[in-house]
C-alpha cells in the first residue's frame, strides 16, 4: 500500500481514544485561493494514510477536521467547530505526518514523523 506525502492521526484526549470517522479534509493554496485536492474520514484508530497524492509539489496547504461532526456524534459539547491546520511542503521532505489531538474544549498539533 502506497502511503499519502500528508497523513494525519487524530487522538481524542478526552475520552483517552483514537477519533474515528472524523472527517478531513487537504487544501493547496493555489494563486490566493484554496483548491480542493483530497477528502477522506479518519478509520478505527483515528488515521488517514491515503489523503492525496503520494507527492506534492512544494507550497502551502491546510488540513480540515471537522470536529463538530465528531463531537456531536459522540453527544459532547465542543468550543471548536472545526479545527484548520496550515502547514507549508519543502521539496525535499519526502513525507508529512500532522497529528490533531483533540478535547471538547482545546487542540493540539505537532509535526509527526
Amino acid at each position: 500500500m502506497s502511503v499519502s506525502h500528508v497523513t494525519t492521526h487524530v487522538l481524542d484526549t478526552g475520552s483517552g481514544k483514537p477519533a474515528a470517522g472524523v472527517a478531513v479534509t487537504l487544501q493547496a493554496l493555489d494563486g490566493g485561493r484554496w483548491v480542493l485536492i483530497a477528502a477522506g474520514s479518519t478509520d478505527a484508530d483515528g488515521r488517514i494514510k491515503e489523503l492525496g497524492p503520494d507527492r506534492l509539489p512544494p507550497g502551502t496547504y491546510r488540513l480540515g477536521f471537522d470536529t463538530g461532526a465528531y463531537f456531536a456524534a459522540t453527544g459532547t459539547e465542543t468550543f471548536f467547530p472545526e479545527v484548520t491546520l496550515t502547514f507549508g511542503v519543502a521539496e525535499a521532505q519526502a513525507h508529512y505526518h500532522v497529528p490533531l489531538l483533540l478535547s471538547p474544549f482545546a487542540y493540539s498539533t505537532y509535526r509527526g514523523s
